[in-house]
Formats: C-alpha cells, structure tokens, sequence
C-alpha cells in the first residue's frame, strides 16, 4: 500500500445544503482517515458553505487516488470545489522585493525558525540593492529592472524563472511595482501583496503621506492577494497601530512597518496552511 504523509488539509466550498459535512466525515472515516480538526462557516447571504478539514493519514486503507475519488464524487454531487493537500508537500514561495527589508527579513527568518513551512528557493527585484540579504540566507537572488518599455519581456523572463524553481506562491514583500494582468492571470489567488495602509483608505504608492495629511488616528497594513485591479484583491489579514497628531511621516512609516511585518506573515502563513478560501472579491480565513 502506498506510503501516506501524516496528515493532510481538505479544503471546500459549495452551495449551502443539508448533508455536506455528514457526506464528507462518511468518506474520510470509510477510508481510514482519523479527523482532528474540522472549521466550517456559511455565508447565509451568499448561500455558501466553506470547510476546512485536517485529517490523520497514517492507518488510510486506500491509496491517495482512491480517496480522491471518492471526494470527487461527493463534490460531483453537491456542486462542491475542493483541494487536498498532504503535509509532506512543502509548497515553494518566492519573494519579490524592491529597496526595502523588513518584511524580506521577518519571512526569511520565520522561514528559518519553522514558523512557515515552506522552501524559499528564490527572491526576485527590481534593484541590486538587496542581494546581500539573500546571499546572508543561501537564496538565489535575481535582479529584472523594470521600465515602461522593457515590462512586458522583463515579466515573461520572471514566469520563466519562477517556472523553472517549481513556485507555488508569491509573496510581494514591498515589491513596489504593480504586476500585469498577465502576470497575475499565471497565478491566481497565489500572489500575497502587502500594502502599507489599512484598505480601502489610502490605496496607491504615498499611503502614509495620505494619513498624515488626513490626520487619522490609526495606520494599518492590508495583506491580500493580487488581481488585476490595483489594490483591491481578496483580503487576507489587516491589522491596525495607534498613532498621535505629534507623528511625522517617518514616524508613521515607522509604525507601520512593525504591523507590515506581522500582517504579511500572518498571511503567508494561512495560505501555505491551506486556511484561506477565496471566493468572490472575499475570502474565508481558517486562523489558527
């Protein structure tokens, strides 16, 4: 019998109806599968249901394409999408980066500590600059200095080489650069942005010039994946730091960048953890 990893993630979404969670605890516990945490939320408005399901694999009575099967064929029926992953897969993030470091060093030594699971084989920017952070890390660094005219051929080589490194997801760690259409397209619900600004207020390149103009009492930073509309994909984690009339924008830009920090990680996390459903323009975010 096929060796199985340990655990594995079931991730589901479908129309609202009586019999889902019964029709997939049926499947699992008739395969072998030990369940040992289960989350489920229902758009009532939407009439949606979503569920997340982490499952003990290692006294499975059939192989991974049997069990798949047979969730295939729950999902037939109730109109339901759905993935399956296994621990043993670490997923490989890439990290795309400008001049700026904080967010590139607080997900590389996460990465290190063990808190993401995951391999960081690459970190691609637009400047030289740095190239020393991933040297420091062992990571190779490649450097596609965009322009108007050159964005297009600069962005295919990019798709090339993150091709070439088996990237799964893409984390935008203060890019500062907006993506094509295309580019985005080649990996939907797969690329994290961090935006420096608690969306929607204060979208575009200045946001904190924007609040100390404003003089708002509270900055934040929004994590959410990239669509083809700037700044307004899915949002995945948001949080918030005070802030006082005497700040200047050094000071908020201070400020920020420790709440930039733990959004985008947060972030990250839940997606490789395979906590996040999209669906729509919103997502649905099993914490844990």
């Amino acid at each position: 019998m096929t060796e199985f990893p340990q655990t594995s993630t079931l991730l589901v979404s479908c129309p609202d109806r009586r019999g889902i969670v019964a029709a997939l605890a049926q499947v699992l516990h008739g395969h072998g599968a030990n369940i040992l945490d289960s989350d489920q939320h229902t758009d009532t408005e939407a009439g949606v249901f979503f569920q997340r399901i982490c499952f003990d694999t290692r006294e499975l009575l059939s192989d991974r394409t049997s069990l798949e099967r047979a969730i295939d064929e729950v999902a037939e029926r109730m109109g339901m999408r759905f993935q399956l992953s296994d621990s043993s897969t670490r997923k490989r993030l890439a990290i795309f980066v400008s001049r700026t470091d904080h967010c590139l060093y607080d997900l590389l030594l996460r990465q290190r500590a063990g808190e993401l699971r995951c391999d960081i084989p690459l970190i691609v920017s637009n400047h030289p600059d740095l190239k020393p952070v991933a040297d420091q890390f062992g990571i190779d660094f490649e450097v596609f200095p965009i322009s108007a005219d050159n964005k297009p051929a600069q962005e295919r080589r990019e798709l090339e080489r993150l091709e070439a490194h088996g990237i799964d997801v893409i984390a935008l760690a203060r890019y500062m650069q907006v993506l094509s259409g295309d580019f985005v397209e080649h990996y939907p619900a797969r690329i994290i942005n961090i935006h420096h600004s608690f969306l929607p207020a204060f979208s575009g390149g200045r946001p904190y010039q924007q609040a100390r103009e404003r003089g708002v009492k509270l900055i934040g930073a929004t994590a959410h994946y990239a669509t083809l509309d700037l700044d307004e994909g899915p949002i995945i984690e948001q949080d918030v730091i005070r802030t006082s009339h005497r700040d200047s924008v050094a000071d908020l830009t201070r400020k920020g960048r420790d709440v930039e920090r733990s959004v985008l990680s947060h972030a990250v996390r839940w997606h490789l953890e395979d906590r996040v459903l999209v669906y729509g323009n919103k997502t649905v975010v099993f914490p844990g």
